[in-house]
């Protein structure tokens, strides 16, 4: 069946304005929904300077950088630290006492799980720390447990090495606060005394005085012959060439003839003998010093004897 002119424009119409009013129906609804806006991107943490990039346990350590948020976590290794946060900027955190020396990869961590770039930190050794020795003097002549001596102080541990003179000396760890010493034979003075960690991590060095001055400690009456007694003298820092001056007249030292008739004799560096000839068995009063070779001279005593 032909269509008519007619009814071939009332199907045209149709499907136009079916057409026209579907498009609109269309641009109608996407005007009336919100455009989405883009997916924010996440800051990125960005430290820019470490200061100090390295340090010893205990020491206190600033990072600066950006997108730090208002909580943040910074690792050293593996080992969480807890910081302080200023300005998101700005963090501050101490490295932990119970690190070993050592290099440790330092990043940090943001609260949404966001990770920094990490970056080489250096844990230094303690630096040792030296204040006293005990006892800060010795005598010349002192042996065995007299020549032990205590180095006071902090931070030492199994790796800290004892220095006498510049020279490496053993030493025993008793604490992290103590180590000791036994004192070399040394000539007497001044002595220097520090403690290392580490080739370049050292304590200040303390003094410690070999005292070589002879000092007198008692003079007492010895064996009685048949023209000349003992007088024995005991104390401390008597040398071989060491004289003695009664009432300013030297006996004994350098120069000391066999044939003298008075004699010093030297037993050891604690105690001497001199051989005494009174011309009298009646006692006097007398006094005595013993002098070293290098001038040192003890106290004078006064004593009472034949």
């Amino acid at each position: 069946m032909l269509l008519t002119t007619v009814q071939i424009f009332t199907i045209i119409c149709f499907f136009f304005l079916a057409t026209t009013t579907e498009a609109a129906e269309r641009l109608k609804r996407v005007k009336s929904e919100p455009a989405q806006a883009p997916a924010p991107v996440a800051t990125p943490v960005t430290i820019l300077s470490i200061i100090p990039a390295q340090a010893e346990p205990g020491a206190k350590i600033v990072l600066s950088g950006t997108g730090f948020g208002e909580k943040a976590a910074v690792f050293l290794g593996s080992v969480e630290i807890a910081v302080r946060t200023s300005d998101a900027k700005i963090i501050e955190f101490t490295v932990p006492p119970q690190l070993e020396a050592g290099i440790y990869a330092l990043y940090l961590k943001r609260s949404d799980g966001m990770i920094g770039r990490s970056y080489n930190f250096t844990v230094l050794p303690l630096r040792p720390v030296l204040t006293s020795l005990n006892p800060a003097q010795l005598s010349f002549c002192a042996s065995g447990k007299e020549r032990e001596v205590a180095a006071i102080g902090s931070n030492f541990g199994e790796s800290s090495m004892l220095f006498f003179d510049g020279a490496a000396l053993n030493s025993t760890l008793v604490s992290s606060e103590t180590l000791s010493f036994t004192v070399p034979p040394v000539p007497g003075g001044l002595h220097q005394v520090l403690v290392k960690n580490s080739p370049e991590n050292g304590s200040a060095s303390l003094a410690l005085v070999v005292e070589t001055r002879p000092e007198i400690g008692q003079v007492s009456v010895g064996n009685e012959y048949v023209n000349y007694y003992e007088l024995i003298i005991t104390g401390r820092n008597f040398s071989q060439n060491s004289s003695m001056y009664v009432d300013g007249v030297q006996i004994g030292g350098r120069g000391q003839e066999m044939t003298d008739r008075e004699k010093l004799l030297y037993v050891d560096c604690t105690k001497m003998i001199y051989q005494r000839h009174p011309y009298s068995s009646v006692k006097k009063d007398f006094r005595l010093q013993i002098v070293n070779s290098g001038g040192e001279g003890s106290q004078v005593i006064t004593v009472s004897a034949p």
